[in-house]
């Protein structure tokens, strides 16, 4: 935990899942440089008592020091809204101060204030501006924030394109502001999202089936490389067996799981509202009749019931917005091995050089290999 200062105040802030050795901060210089804007003397304050709208605030930082203002959350990520809740919750500050939006939640009607946390991926901010364009006026302030290594030609095109004129600022502790002003005439052109292909033919069961990404997804336009590798070596259940595809995205595993035995129960998790709306959306259109699964927005399988399944499919992602790092593939392997019975297997593919066998050792007591390529390899543990 760390604390924050702002002319708004000094909030004590965590990322979430809260680890005492993680050495990552909540906020960054971006959201202080955003955070000063609103109160600069030399351009005159921001007038925050109309619709205030913060879109990808990363863990809250923005929301719990504007909460005085009652913004509305949009975000794509659950681990996001929980660190939002935990914030507000450790500054003493009311629960109900900020109204939390998923990204596919209906945007307020009228926004006065639009604050954007630029996000990694570029097709997440054009589709998350497509949406709220419709609730900007020609008095709307928007104002966006990131690194300077965030913020490219291609971002500020974005904000012309779908909002109006567009403005950077000086860089200020390597971090960059963008000034856009609504253009209500303005002619936009239908957002691209979501998107869909047709999966290619040699993947096992789900050749030829059609996958659907919403913006934002990993690897959006095409299937990755490494769930390509992973689907030519799945395990086979028969039975009315109980998998999970943690950290499903478009959902393309669990849906090979649920071809290749039309009896299992598939349960999709992420925690990316917009991955489980793509999952879901892929399950509906390729699965077999008859076919059971369950949709879940979380925090890996910490809600799900200890000793509840019999296979975790796991392709986990090694970044944490620009970060690199294996904490969220450790946090997904210990949630794997509670929700996981005795006999239960964990299937893992990543990076050869990420070495999650190490993990899995540790956290299983066993690791084989299944298969592997210069680049990828297939893990599996069992829980005994």
């Amino acid at each position: 935990m760390n604390r924050l200062t702002t002319s708004q105040g000094t909030f004590e802030l965590a990322r979430f899942p809260e680890h005492p050795s993680d050495p990552f901060r909540a906020w960054d210089a971006a959201d202080e440089y955003l955070l000063r804007q609103l109160t600069d003397p030399e351009t005159g304050p921001v007038d925050l008592t109309g619709t205030v709208a913060v879109v990808g605030d990363r863990w809250g930082a923005l929301a719990t020091a504007l909460a005085a203002h009652r913004p509305a959350q949009i975000s794509d990520s659950y681990l996001a809204r929980r660190a939002t809740q935990a914030n507000l919750d450790r500054n003493g500050l009311d629960p109900d101060a900020v109204t939390l939006l998923s990204s596919r939640d209906t945007p307020p009607d009228r926004i006065d204030v639009l604050l954007v946390r630029v996000p990694k991926s570029l097709a997440f901010l054009e589709d998350q501006l497509h949406r709220i364009a419709p609730a900007l006026h020609a008095g709307t302030v928007v104002i966006g924030t990131g690194m300077v290594k965030e913020i490219h030609t291609s971002t500020l095109k974005l904000f012309e394109r779908i909002v109006g004129p567009t403005r950077t600022s000086l860089a200020v502790r390597k971090a960059r502001l963008i000034f856009s002003t609504p253009d209500p005439e303005l002619t936009r052109t239908p957002s691209p999202w979501p998107y869909r292909y047709e999966l290619s033919g040699d993947i096992g069961p789900v050749s030829g089936r059609t996958a659907v990404n919403h913006a934002g997804i990993f690897c959006a336009e095409r299937l990755d490389v490494g769930t390509r590798f992973f689907l030519k070596h799945l395990p086979t259940r028969g039975g009315s067996v109980k998998v999970a595809d943690l950290g499903c995205g478009n959902g393309v595993l669990g849906l090979s799981a649920a071809l290749a035995n039309p009896d299992a129960h598939v349960t999709f998790v992420d925690e990316s509202y917009g991955a489980v709306a793509s999952a879901e959306e892929t399950f509906r259109l390729g699965a077999p009749e008859g076919a059971k699964a369950d949709f879940l927005v979380g925090d890996g399988l910490t809600d799900l019931a200890p000793g509840s399944l019999d296979l975790v499919l796991n392709n986990p992602p090694f970044h944490s917005h620009m970060a690199t790092t294996d904490a969220t593939a450790r946090t997904m392997f210990v949630s794997a091995r509670t929700a996981l019975r005795q006999g239960g297997e964990l299937w893992v593919v990543g990076n050869r050089h990420l070495s999650y066998h190490t993990h899995l050792r540790r956290i299983f007591g066993n690791c084989t290999t299944v298969a592997g390529d210069p680049k990828f390899v297939v893990l599996r543990a069992v829980k005994r």
